[in-house]
């Protein structure tokens, strides 16, 4: 992880030129981070992870050679820690439980709008763990029953009207920018409700609410009108 304002070191590995080179830039020019490394070959990364020590290193699932997770498994026979994200056009959620079970920090779909995957890239190199929000739905369904909390009723009930809304469309994996439209109010607006609402339950990232939600709709059949805690 990187001190102070140092900027987010990043090796990205993709066979993809086209994919590489503009991930390589996104994150560069507009995320102010240092991409240390953009290789094609699968074979250098050993190398690249001992030489730079980035922060992350983001992965294609789907690579000629090898695949995403049987490279993230050689670089942690290797002795290689560093935090590792899986960015790829795969929303099957097989391909999602293998790679939280491998211990991945991330799982992104490459068509998510690019300012998403550069927050979300960022966000994971500093500790969160990021899944697209399209694959809420598929996350919440590999939890385990004894995850749940027992009180999401009171703590829904914690909740304005408004939050309650945005809940839901969390539920629905939708992104900020998506929220921000639904409901006719700005994008800053949107970020600071998702921050009262990680507050309140408790939570600390919007995949962790949309499990929540998801969880809640299931056991009471809405989110807008929560029975009171008692």
């Amino acid at each position: 992880m990187s001190d102070g304002d140092a900027p987010i070191r990043v090796v990205l590995v993709d066979d993809h030129a086209l994919c590489r080179s503009g991930l390589s830039d996104l994150l560069t020019h507009r995320g102010g981070m240092q991409v240390m490394a953009a290789l094609a070959d699968p074979d250098q990364l050993i190398l690249a992870l001992r030489e730079h020590t980035p922060d992350l290193v983001v992965l294609d699932l789907r690579m000629p050679s090898t695949d995403g997770l049987s490279l993230l498994r050689r670089i942690r026979t290797e002795g290689i820690g560093t935090p590792a994200l899986i960015l790829t056009m795969s929303d099957s959620e097989t391909d999602l439980s293998a790679a939280l079970r491998a211990g991945v920090r991330g799982y992104l779909l490459k068509d998510m709008d690019p300012e998403e995957i550069m927050s979300a890239i960022g966000r994971a190199a500093r500790g969160e763990l990021v899944v697209a929000p399209e694959m809420t739905l598929k996350l919440a369904g590999l939890l385990q029953p004894d995850t749940r909390s027992p009180d999401r009723q009171g703590l829904l009930a914690s909740l304005t009207e408004r939050e309650r809304q945005i809940l839901e469309h969390l539920a629905r994996g939708e992104s900020n920018k998506a929220i921000a439209r639904a409901l006719d109010i700005s994008h800053d607006t949107v970020k600071l409700h998702v921050r009262h609402i990680l507050s309140k339950l408790g939570l600390s990232s919007r995949v962790e609410a949309a499990v929540f939600a998801v969880e809640a709709r299931t056991a009471a059949g809405s989110l807008g009108h929560p029975r009171p805690a008692r």
